[in-house]
């Protein structure tokens, strides 16, 4: 299969890799005059690294391997504190790298490490997962949770490349390959329309890896990440709009502590956009309707528990977008229109919330 290269322009551009059995391109990905690369990968899953390990040290470089916890469960300030050991007890300096193997919550993490590292090292990230390859591992934005809420301890560090071997995708649970859809789906609703096309026309197929369109939903998504990533690094105005559906995803995250999968906190939090979107009179009744349809079709939840309202509004205050004490939230004035609605009535919050209540 040819290999695809997507460019994600800016101050530092770098290319995202796309292809099938492409684990040979990741030395080329490394800038010049690395000497230890640190491969950082979740510890349950040891095979996902072996690759790339084998691939590294077969281009001449010392490789550390450093397992870290699986899942979110990675993503706090002690795994970081005992990565930052391992590369000081691996000699690791400014000219040397980081390597981040698996899903989302992995990805984040190394880049984040990196970026902290002696003020920045090169990092180059390898997704395993449907959501790190179309939307965490694509970006430069890294971060680490506290208690208080879901990455808000982070670094913008453009990565040196991206290596997206979709032959990772066979091995996932059906489940969490269908929560990552949901990450491509938004990027549907906020810049590409074909990315809908393509999910109505096969539902059942878009929810598997060799599905006919699979290739082409994850560069669309790539692209659209791309395309906003390399005009906003530091989410100073469009990159925002990423941020569609995630200020309720991430308050559903904290309330399940972070058992749900971020896909469908995601998809939830879509139809709750949509619904605030149509309140405030932004958004036609009929795309909220397909919002529904287009995210059931595929198996992903679109509706939340009504009694955790309360919990959720509390959890909501503490939103990267917000200014102060201006609550603001990523809508749609439209397909592929997004848009923002600042300062909105609690009561307008609560009556978009009853119509995703269960």
């Amino acid at each position: 299969m040819s290999v695809t290269r997507i460019t994600v322009k800016g101050e530092h551009p770098y290319d995202v890799v796309v292809g099938s059995g492409v684990q040979a391109e990741l030395p080329g990905l490394l800038k010049p005059g690395v000497r230890t690369v640190a491969v950082v990968h979740p510890q349950g899953l040891p095979e996902l690294a072996a690759p790339v390990r084998e691939a590294l040290a077969g281009a001449g470089y010392e490789v550390a391997a450093l397992p870290v916890p699986d899942g979110e469960a990675c993503k706090t300030a002690e795994v970081a504190a005992g990565l930052w050991s391992a590369f000081g007890r691996h000699g690791m300096t400014r000219s040397d790298a980081v390597v981040g193997v698996g899903g989302g919550a992995t990805t984040d993490l190394a880049g984040f490490v990196a970026a902290t590292w002696l003020r920045g090292v090169q990092v180059v990230l390898v997704p395993t997962t449907l959501l790190a390859m179309v939307d965490a591992a694509v970006g430069g934005k890294n971060g680490i949770d506290t208690p208080e809420g879901k990455n808000l301890v982070g670094t913008f560090l453009p990565p040196a490349g991206v290596l997206c071997d979709l032959d990772a995708l066979a091995g996932m649970l059906k489940a969490d390959y269908v929560a990552g859809l949901a990450e491509i789906i938004k990027g549907g609703w906020i810049a590409d329309p074909v990315i809908l096309d393509l999910v109505e026309a096969d539902p059942e197929g878009a929810t598997r890896p060799d599905g006919p369109h699979t290739r082409e939903l994850i560069e669309r998504k790539i692209r659209v990440k791309a395309d906003v990533v390399g005009a906003d690094l530091r989410e100073s105005g469009l990159r925002e709009i990423l941020n569609y559906g995630h200020t309720l995803a991430h308050a559903i995250e904290r309330n399940e502590h972070y058992t749900i999968r971020h896909g469908e906190a995601v998809a939830i939090g879509m139809v709750y956009a949509a619904e605030l979107s149509r309140l405030a009179g932004r958004l036609d009744p009929a795309l909220v309707e397909r919002t529904r349809a287009v995210l059931t079709s595929v198996g992903l939840p679109v509706s939340y528990d009504a009694a955790a309202w309360p919990r959720l509004r509390d959890h909501m205050r503490l939103d990267k977008k917000n200014r102060g004490a201006k609550q603001r939230f990523v809508v749609l004035d439209g397909l592929a229109r997004p848009g923002r609605l600042e300062a909105p009535d609690e009561e307008l919050l609560e009556a978009a919330y009853r119509e995703i209540s269960r």
